[in-house]
């Protein structure tokens, strides 16, 4: 089919979806990404000619630019169409350079969202290559590559082959490791509490030790409690000293950033934060729905902004109004930006609220549809109005001793209608009391605690705080923490990161002799400075210039003075089955193994696996063990494999089903521990 225009898009889904809104004039191809990249088998820099970058065509690429040039021979026209951010920009200016476009031709068109009248009303106003922003994304390509490249040889060389370091990844796991050694040094301290059960007429409710006299004291010791139990009469009843009522609001939070996107994605869907943003880039390029209308359902999800547009604000308005009533709809006020948020971009939201999540949830994978139903019930609520308590605190005295009661109830619930606040108070409610009145105490419950060490971080939590200290952006949070696991420098436990002994060496020698790259406030002020670079504050080559300076001479410095360190090979306790030579346990790249210790000459390997002290369920000989699958996810299966085939996700416990015989498993989820039958319906009462 002839045409006049070609668009060109980096997503072949991307293309699919807007070629429907274009006509037959325009042809629509994807470049499937960048063309162009730095070389991965040099350095690909030219350090005595302005840092001037020497890039080729990606490996596997060279199809791909020979059908662009054959595509854009036929057209009058070619429009650019990537994603409307830095790496976007920069996709466009590669392909326009491929082509042998004009920079300043006005052939570049953006779009926050993949909507008819947004991707038509684009077409309108098409602009040239933003430069700007082009070497924006070129300084971080640069600067990525100068750390990258020039202190990995150094950790090869000096520790083993196939360790990297970065500028945001390498702060990450100081900041995982700094975390470690806390936890590592943490002494618990001993603290105790009293928590009384009390009576007016046949309403209980509790209330927990206060103080002396209404002024608040701790209970370090037992000692401490003792004094205070002595001084209570159980027999006597308690007096109400003072009531305080009053309300407490609650705030909607703002539409999804990036960033709140995936510790959203983590806590409430438990979400990879790549898999957040993967699912999220499905929902932006389109989802076939009713009579084969491919859309794209939210706005781009790559944003620092929590801004939205008037047209939003409005259909939201009228959408609470007729669902919920004018009581609900917030008040109209600005959201202020971070200094470094892109707000040519508005926060994620969905494209049109008319498109409910269980209007189109047929038409969406499980994943799409959950994680749209967050994005789509966060962005409502934010336009709502708070959530209101009723809060009553009642402070209860016998011989000077004060125990207080705190309750709240919902009066109003506001955003909370529609997006449920993980933080939110449950209800507490106190019986119907006033000051002078007595109560009866039912019973006391003294109790020990130790106050506990750090979390270590969760993926969410390690993304909340990369962004409040300004390291990286939030687009290169994923990836980053990607290259963490993949190169074995931490391990998930509980969904949370714990460094392993290769880590902390990588960690230390980077420290040591890089102190800048790991340095929080430096990094934090280099994203500051590279950002500059897009609004035209800042010349890209004069801000790596000044970094590279001293930078190579701690190189320099660093493959003089850093000796090698040799990572033992720890002794198995048993002999190879295949040559007789004592096994070892080796480091690889996917954590330790076993090895014979006559490599090169005998090759075997053995996994590391771990007993769980159950038989195996099929062939009673073998016992179960933990395995995990290329994905990293946690199975179990008999240790004799490939002679017994048993595997299961659930963890068996060794004991049968008193209905059918088959084994019985822990069923596990973030709330609870049940035990079911692998086969039927038998259930016992879950453990909390």
């Amino acid at each position: 089919m002839a045409y006049k225009y070609l668009v060109i898009v980096e997503s072949p889904a991307k293309g699919k979806t807007i070629e429907r809104y274009l006509g037959k004039n325009y042809k629509v191809i994807a470049s499937k990404g960048h063309v162009r990249d730095l070389p991965k088998s040099r350095m690909g820099i030219d350090f005595e000619n302005n840092y001037e970058p020497d890039y080729i065509t990606i490996r596997g690429k060279g199809p791909v630019v020979k059908d662009l040039k054959k595509y854009a021979k036929k057209a009058e026209k070619i429009y650019l169409a990537a994603d409307p951010d830095r790496e976007g920009e920069a996709i466009a200016w590669h392909i326009s350079h491929a082509l042998k476009l004009d920079n300043e031709d006005k052939n570049r068109v953006i779009f926050n969202e993949i909507t008819k009248d947004a991707v038509k009303d684009a077409f309108k106003s098409p602009r040239a290559i933003d430069k700007d922003l082009v070497d924006a994304q070129q300084a971080r390509r640069v600067l990525d590559r100068v750390v990258g490249y020039e202190i990995s040889p150094i950790l090869w060389k000096k520790v083993k082959s196939g360790l990297s370091a970065g500028r945001v990844q390498s702060v990450a796991l100081k900041i995982i490791i700094d975390r470690e050694k806390e936890i590592r040094s943490f002494k618990p301290k001993e603290y105790w509490s009293i928590n009384g059960e009390f009576k007016k007429e046949k309403k209980s409710f509790e209330a927990s030790f206060y103080g002396i006299n209404s002024k608040k004291k701790d209970l370090p010791k037992q000692e401490q409690v003792s004094e205070v139990m002595d001084k209570i009469d159980k027999d006597r009843p308690w007096t109400v000293a003072e009531i305080k009522r009053s309300k407490r609001r609650r705030n909607p939070q703002k539409p999804f950033t990036t960033s709140t996107l995936q510790q959203d994605g983590a806590n409430r869907l438990n979400f990879r934060t790549n898999k957040t943003m993967q699912v999220a880039q499905q929902l932006y390029e389109g989802v076939s729905i009713q009579r084969n209308q491919t859309v794209g359902l939210i706005t781009y999800m790559r944003t620092d902004s929590t801004r939205i547009s008037d047209t939003a604000r409005n259909e939201a308005v009228s959408f609470i109004e007729e669902n919920y009533g004018k009581e609900y709809v917030g008040t109209s006020k600005k959201t202020a930006n971070s200094s470094n948020a892109q707000d040519a971009h508005e926060a994620i939201r969905p494209t049109s609220i008319s498109r409910t999540p269980e209007s189109i949830k047929k038409y969406l994978s499980k994943d799409q549809y959950r994680l749209y139903q967050l994005i789509w019930n966060r962005f409502i609520a934010s336009q709502m109005k708070p959530a209101v308590y009723n809060t009553m605190r009642v402070d209860l005295i016998q011989n000077g001793v004060t125990f207080r009661a705190n309750g709240s109830q919902l009066a109003f619930a506001g955003f909370t209608k529609v997006y449920k606040d993980r933080a939110a108070e449950k209800d507490n409610i106190l019986p119907d009391l006033n000051e002078g009145e007595d109560v009866d105490l039912v019973k006391l419950d003294p109790k020990q605690h130790f106050t506990q060490p750090p979390a270590r971080f969760s993926e969410a939590t390690l993304v909340k705080t990369l962004e409040e200290i300004g390291v990286g952006r939030p687009s290169t949070y994923a990836p980053t923490l990607n290259t963490l696991r993949r190169r074995y420098y931490v391990t998930m436990k509980s969904k949370r990161f714990e460094p392993t002994e290769l880590g902390e060496i990588v960690n230390d020698l980077i420290v040591e002799y890089f102190p800048q790259i790991v340095d929080v406030t430096f990094t934090a002020d280099m994203e500051e400075r590279l950002d500059e670079i897009e609004d035209g504050k800042q010349d890209w080559i004069e801000l790596i210039d000044n970094f590279y300076k001293p930078f190579h001479k701690e190189i320099e410095k660093a493959e003089e003075e850093m000796e090698e360190i040799e990572i033992k090979d720890e002794p198995a306790g048993f002999d190879c089955d295949v040559c007789g030579h004592p096994m070892v346990i080796k480091m690889g790249r996917y954590g330790k193994f076993y090895a014979c210790s006559n490599f090169p000459e005998c090759r075997n390997t053995k996994p590391i696996l771990k007993k769980i002290g159950v038989t195996c369920p099929t062939c009673k000989k073998g016992e179960i063990v933990e395995r995990k699958t290329k994905r990293n996810r946690l199975f179990y299966g008999c240790e004799r494999y490939p002679d017994c085939d048993f595997s299961s996700w659930d963890k068996p416990i060794g004991r049968d089903c008193p209905k059918c015989d088959e084994y019985l498993v822990e069923k596990r989820t973030r709330k609870q521990v049940q035990v079911v039958c692998s086969n039927c319906d038998y259930e016992e009462e879950p453990q909390k």
